[in-house]
């Protein structure tokens, strides 16, 4: 690829040093997907600046016309402290005419919001956990359908937030507290869905109108504490200390039937149409004993951090980082040649 100039916009919370030498792990972990990105693609060869975005689309204006970049990477995974708010980040970048990476406007819409993206998918005869929203401010009751134990997140933040072995309950009075908790401390709708016995199970998949499927990843749990549940926790996904006490490992799915890979991406496949995503993106499943699949959510834009699961499957499968990289930036100045704009 050829030299580009290549606008990063970040958290300016996580703007990335340019060493990491003196940072504990665990600060290193705050920033590492943006420190692996900028040190990867300026070795490469790139001219690259990343730029700190909270609250105003300004700066972004004033880069794009005063630096002009040939494409803009974004890793900003909300607006504002809004989640949802990323897409309208997107759909900036496309009034400007800025070719820019990950999921389109419509994509992020449609995969933020875990009930939506659940009935869409659902409509296509894709097993999916029963579930009920609970929205701000209003009684919690079961519906009769949903039998416990649920497991209660978010309704639109990802990255595990706000999910600990609290948020799987086995009563109502845990179901309320927990959905309490969801709408003070997280401050969105909580969504309560069955309890899915099995194995937690990621695809990635790269492209636009080509699909390119990842390996199926899975996350092990190794030496739980007794009586814990086997879910992806906020301290399962982030914290270092912890995984390496507990034993939480990624890696390649073992042991499962060539038949059941393979239908399980085709179904990631079929998810990643179905809401219209673009770019790349990581489906989530929970595999249940009998070797059903259950779709749990879309994670368009997820980490790209080198060690972490999309990099790591994409290296499993003969993509090495940079590469990595460099297919995630074509694909968004391809998307944007592609994009007919008025005349």
């Amino acid at each position: 690829m050829k030299k580009l100039r290549v606008l990063v916009l970040v958290h300016p919370d996580l703007l990335p040093p340019d060493s990491s030498k003196g940072y504990s792990e665990q600060e290193i972990n705050e920033w590492k997907t943006e420190y692996d990105v900028v040190r990867t693609l300026r070795r490469a060869g790139h001219d690259v600046r990343p730029l700190g975005v909270h609250d105003e689309l300004k700066p972004i204006r004033e880069q794009i016309d005063g630096w002009r970049p040939d494409v803009v990477l974004t890793l900003l995974e909300q607006f504002h402290g809004e989640a949802i708010y990323d897409q309208n980040v997107a759909s900036y970048l496309e009034l400007t005419h800025v070719p820019y990476t990950g999921c389109n406007p419509r994509g992020l819409m449609l995969a933020r919001g875990k009930d939506l993206s659940k009935t869409l998918v659902h409509s296509h005869r894709i097993p999916v956990p029963a579930f009920a929203v609970f929205p701000m401010r209003r009684k919690v009751r079961r519906p009769a359908r949903l039998a416990l134990p649920l497991i209660v997140k978010s309704l639109s933040e990802d990255g595990s937030y706000g999910i600990s072995q609290a948020s799987v309950v086995d009563s109502d009075e845990k179901l309320a507290e927990r959905v309490g908790f969801i709408h003070e401390r997280i401050g969105t709708p909580a969504i309560a869905e069955q309890y899915i016995e099995g194995r937690e199970i990621y695809v990635g998949v790269i492209g636009n109108e080509r699909l390119r499927v990842l390996p199926v990843w899975e996350l092990e749990f190794g030496n739980m504490a007794q009586g814990d549940w086997p879910i992806a926790t906020e301290k399962a996904k982030h914290d270092p200390d912890y995984q390496e006490r507990r034993g939480i490992l990624h890696g390649p799915a073992k042991n499962l039937a060539p038949e059941l890979v393979a239908r399980i991406q085709r179904i990631a496949k079929r998810i990643y149409r179905t809401l219209e995503l673009d770019g790349y993106a990581r489906i989530d499943f929970r595999l249940a004993g009998n070797g059903t699949p259950y779709f749990l959510e879309a994670n368009p834009n997820p980490e790209i951090a080198e060690s972490q699961e999309f990099a790591s499957a994409a290296r499993h499968d003969g993509i090495k980082y940079p590469d990595l990289l460099h297919r995630i930036l074509a694909l968004g100045m391809q998307r944007a040649v592609s994009t007919p704009t008025e005349g």
